[in-house]
């Protein structure tokens, strides 16, 4: 994790510049660009907040206040099944979770990480300017917070509303992360830190806006995540790399030094093609490293390929639009436009 001081400022100015000229272009000013005001809804502290002897008449209230949020909360991310205000179940479910003590002290946890938003009201309010300024259809979702037990949920769209899961960036040296039934592992945890809230965010919105195929090939996969990093080059334009793809400096470094390497390595073994799932996860998706490759490399390096590839093109091809890119949908056209071939 990146905790950036004064005293780093030369550091903060290399990354600036590399996040900022990766793609030998200087972002575009959206300051004439208007967005409301970014106001995110502390949903997480009001479902704590239901008293623990009116459940029922509680969440009712709570499900006035978010109709969207709250089916989705209840259902989806914590298994307490449909909301119903006569629900037996669902009211045991959620006054022993509200009544919990690991719970109630995570809260206590969370409140103190997290006493103001306004930090991650304005980087997003920044990013929404972005993303209307390449997508002028672009409407900036309504935001809420929620905890879920620390059950890895740290940003989801659901319709109008973009949900942020507090519990999943308290910081890597948490305890309670190496706790839990199944201990998320180091490669996980460095992530797990507030800095990469609006990265988050910004991920789950693309995927929203540009829904990602589970078909296709290993190629299909790394393109769309590809673009998908290209998306926060844009919408992120001063965040350093580390930040938008979770590698540490040391791996992306060594990424760039062995770049002909990679790319030759899936050249060489006929992987670009496979439509073979099992072989595309080895690629796609997070990992302490990946098969085949020295124990030092990064996983899910399949992205960061696909995210040069995606460069490259971008550079071949300077009078793309941003839109124009994620509506391209033929990925081999994409790979032979772009002349990728490091050397």
């Amino acid at each position: 994790m990146h905790k950036i001081h004064l005293v780093l400022f030369c550091l903060l100015s290399i990354f600036i510049i590399s996040g900022c000229h990766s793609s030998g272009q200087k972002p575009p000013d959206v300051s004439h660009i208007v967005i409301s005001s970014v106001h995110i809804q502390r949903f997480d502290r009001e479902f704590m907040q239901i008293d623990s002897n009116h459940v029922l008449q509680g969440l009712s209230q709570l499900n006035e206040k978010y109709p969207v949020f709250m089916p989705v909360y209840l259902e989806n991310i914590m298994n307490f099944g449909p909301f119903s205000d006569t629900s037996s179940i669902l009211r045991i479910e959620v006054h022993s979770f509200i009544t919990a003590i690991d719970v109630q002290r995570l809260q206590d946890t969370i409140d103190k990480h997290f006493p103001s938003m306004t930090k991650y009201e304005k980087e997003l309010q920044q990013g929404f300017r972005y993303i209307k300024y390449y997508f002028p259809a672009f409407r900036p979702p309504n935001i809420v917070t929620f905890e879920s037990g620390l059950a890895n949920y740290g940003a989801i769209t659901a319709d109008s509303v973009l949900g942020i899961g507090l519990d999943m960036f308290l910081g890597p040296d948490f305890i309670p992360y190496t706790k839990v039934s199944n201990p998320y592992p180091d490669y996980m945890l460095r992530q797990f830190s507030a800095e990469f809230i609006p990265a988050d965010c910004f991920k789950v919105i693309e995927q929203q806006m540009f829904p990602l195929s589970q078909s296709g090939t290993l190629l299909d996969q790394m393109v769309a995540y590809g673009k998908q990093l290209h998306f926060l080059d844009k919408v992120m334009p001063y965040a350093p790399d580390s930040i938008k793809t979770g590698f540490t400096q040391f791996q992306l470094n060594w990424c760039k030094k062995n770049e002909q390497y990679i790319w030759q390595y899936f050249v060489q073994n006929n992987l670009l093609y496979t439509h073979d799932m099992q072989k595309i996860l080895h690629y796609i998706g997070p990992g302490p490293n990946t098969r085949g490759m020295p124990a030092v490399s990064p996983g899910n390096i399949g992205s960061w390929v696909g995210w040069q590839i995606v460069r490259k093109y971008m550079n071949e091809h300077p009078g793309t639009t941003l839109a124009q890119l994620m509506h391209l949908d033929n990925s081999q056209q994409l790979l032979s436009e772009a002349r990728y071939n490091p050397h």
